[in-house]
């Protein structure tokens, strides 16, 4: 309890100070004249002055509060290497059994147990434990951990824990050692077909000047490649942008012996191949209103290079036009077929006959230009089922259905097949089945179309009669898609309700130039959320099993169900961080759950560097549990030396807060009534001798 003494006047503070001076002046007056009971007139004017002052015995009752002391327990990945994990719970254990046998002293424990892609946050998690205490009232901060703690402040940042000591209990040992690779640099994107340059740097602790080590480059899971890069040092590592789409390089670092950790020997780096100017040759065989659907297609897109040649007029036609008025420019097939063939992303045959302007002896070159990789589109009409029929030519043996000489021109709807309905290029086009709702289908109709045999290929639409329409093929490394109509053009007219002509021509154009969304036989996975879902694509209706290899080691074997439209489906719930493989036997996969490369598992060995000058600053100190078992805990007085060789301080505030307040008035009013007539008395009677 507390006791002080308030004034509460009577009438405004200024008035009051006014009547003082006013009687201080005429007491000094009085007593420069001499004048006769100036001290007993004295005794009113005070009395006067205490009554309007009102002066008042405050007592206040107050209640002890309890200090706080925050323990903050770092349970993140890098507290789980080597002995960390088993001193930690021995010291928190240690620190809970003293801490609360502390009068007056409230004690909150703080467990991080997961680290974002950010690192360890304890800083940031000491700050929300503190959100309601007052700095009064702090006693002090212990932190178990092994050092890597990624959000330590600036000197100049303040935080309420400043205004006690911060101590660090180190988990690891002195003197660890690793290994680890970080990426300091690499691009988003890359052209296919080109090199990129990652940068990578090699860390090793206790390794010597110049050393250097093997590090192996892994493409989407192919064949790794070796090559030698040194220690300490920045290094520019080549990497070849192979397709359009996700390149996933995994950068493996050889480990050492006695090393603390093999997570931060591997990194992920992920590079969107792109391509530069697609270069596209198409060629028609005669002027048709199909020829613009090509044309329109191809020259919208802004990274596609086309370059295009009608024949207006084949060289077998004989009505005596002069030779120099056949051609604006001679028609280059030396240049097309010979030199740069192999430069064209795609060739497009539109309506194509054998006499044409491409001499027989070229038709070679284009076979063995789709067997190394490129591809061909053949959109066909009547001509396709005469003696001069492309399939006539070096090119049957890469053509995937002969003609049967007959042509269809009845009027029919294209339908996708039931392979076609698995098929990634035709399974997602809208229009093509029944909806939700029962709705027919709205494609519209087609009216000519040419008969062929027993595809080799994939049929994935078909026409009247339920013949192929649409059959696309793999021959070598390339590929061939044969269409078998010339009227796809009526779809972009709305004739009969109209159809995704566009849609179609542009994923059939895509597949033929390997768009890896388009791979009929595929396996990807992709993170959502805390889950990896991972993603068959296959025209067979068979369930494969899928290998998954975690990223802490060990396999697991899912079934991914079938999900309608080639798709099968599997996930893995609640998916740890890191990199994950899949395998079906023919496919792989890989896939990165959280941060690729979390700043977690790159640096383990425990430090003191970052916490140690926190600690410094705040009066704290720092022991390594290393040496042997946490130290004890004393209570000291603010301002005094808060740590030593074997024991750390939380101060005692003594802190308290006011429960009630008892007022008694010096003053009381019949008392004051009395000594001031008491004193006029007085004064009277001085006056009167």
């Amino acid at each position: 309890m507390t006791a002080a003494i308030t004034f509460s006047p009577t009438v405004p503070l200024p008035l009051l100070m006014a009547f003082t001076a006013m009687a201080a002046a005429l007491l000094v007056y009085g007593g420069l004249r001499r004048a006769r009971g100036i001290a007993l007139r004295a005794i009113p004017m005070l009395v006067l002055i205490i009554a309007l002052a009102d002066p008042i015995l405050m007592r206040e009752h107050r209640t002890p509060l309890a200090d706080v002391a925050v323990v903050v327990v770092d349970e993140t990945g890098s507290q789980k290497l080597g002995q960390r994990m088993e001193r930690t719970t021995k010291a928190a254990g240690k620190l809970a059994a003293e801490l609360t046998t502390q009068p007056d002293l409230e004690v909150r424990t703080v467990h991080v147990t997961g680290a974002n892609q950010d690192g360890t946050q304890l800083f940031t998690a000491l700050n929300a434990a503190l959100d309601d205490v007052p700095a009064q009232r702090l006693a002090g901060t212990i932190m178990i951990t092994d050092g890597q703690v990624h959000d330590t402040p600036t000197p100049s940042v303040h935080a309420p824990w400043q205004g006690a000591p911060v101590h660090v209990l180190l988990t690891g040992d002195r003197g660890e050692r690793d290994r680890r690779i970080r990426i300091e640099r690499a691009p988003d994107f890359g052209l296919v077909g080109q090199t990129a340059a990652v940068r990578v740097k090699i860390e090793d602790t206790g390794a010597p000047p110049g050393a250097e080590v093997p590090v192996t480059v892994r493409r989407n899971g192919t064949e790794p490649q070796t090559l030698t890069l040194p220690v300490g040092g920045s290094s520019d590592l080549p990497v070849t942008i192979a397709n359009v789409g996700a390149n996933v390089f995994e950068i493996d670092v050889a480990p050492r012996d006695g090393e603390l950790s093999l997570a931060n020997n591997h990194a992920l780096v992920s590079v969107t191949g792109v391509r530069d100017r697609l270069r596209v040759l198409l060629i028609s065989g005669q002027p048709h209103v199909g020829e613009r659907a090509w044309r329109n297609l191809l020259k919208s897109d802004p990274n596609v290079d086309l370059v295009h040649f009608t024949i207006l007029r084949p060289l077998t036609k004989d009505d005596g036009t002069p030779i120099n008025e056949l051609a604006l420019i001679q028609f280059p097939y030396t240049e097309l077929f010979e030199e740069q063939l192999h430069d064209f992303d795609l060739v497009i045959f539109d309506r194509y006959s054998r006499r044409g302007l491409v001499p027989f002896q070229f038709m070679p070159k284009i076979v063995d230009y789709v067997r190394h990789g490129g591809a061909v589109m053949l959109a066909v009409g009547p001509e396709y089922a005469d003696s001069y029929s492309l399939y006539n030519s070096p090119l049957q043996s890469i053509l995937p259905a002969a003609p049967t000489g007959q042509v269809s021109e009845q009027p029919f709807r294209p339908q996708i097949s039931a392979l076609g309905a698995r098929h990634p290029v035709t399974a997602e086009l809208t229009g093509a089945f029944a909806n939700d709702a029962g709705n027919a289908p709205t494609w519209g109709r087609w009216l000519r179309q040419v008969n062929v045999g027993t595809p080799s290929g994939e049929t994935v639409m078909t026409g009247a009669n339920n013949e192929p329409l649409l059959v696309l093929d793999h021959v070598g490394k390339g590929r061939v898609a044969l269409l078998l109509s010339d009227t796809i053009w009526l779809w972009g007219k709305d004739f009969d309700g109209g159809g995704p002509q566009a849609e179609l021509l542009r994923r059939v154009s895509h597949w033929l130039m390997k768009e890896p969304e388009l791979e009929e036989e595929s396996l990807t996975a992709e993170p959502h959320g805390d889950d990896l879902v991972i993603t068959r694509h296959s025209v067979a209706t068979d369930e494969k099993s899928v290998t998954v290899t975690k990223p802490a080691g060990g396999d697991e074997t899912v079934v991914p169900q079938d999900a309608g439209r080639g798709r099968f489906v599997a996930k893995l719930t609640s998916a740890a961080p890191g990199l994950y493989r899949m395998t079906d036997g023919e496919h792989t996969a890989v896939a990165a759950v959280g941060s690729p490369n979390p700043l977690e598992n790159y640096d383990v060995v425990t430090t003191d560097a970052k916490v140690g000058p926190v600690a410094e600053a705040t009066g704290g100190g720092v022991y390594w549990l290393g040496d042997g078992d946490a130290p004890a805990v004393r209570r000291v007085a603010p301002g005094r030396t808060a740590h030593g060789a074997s024991w750390v301080g939380v101060k005692a505030n003594k802190q308290s807060a006011v429960t009630g307040v008892t007022q008694v008035h010096l003053a009381p009013v019949a008392l004051l009534l009395a000594a001031l007539m008491a004193g006029a008395m007085l004064a009277w009677w001085r006056e009167g001798q």
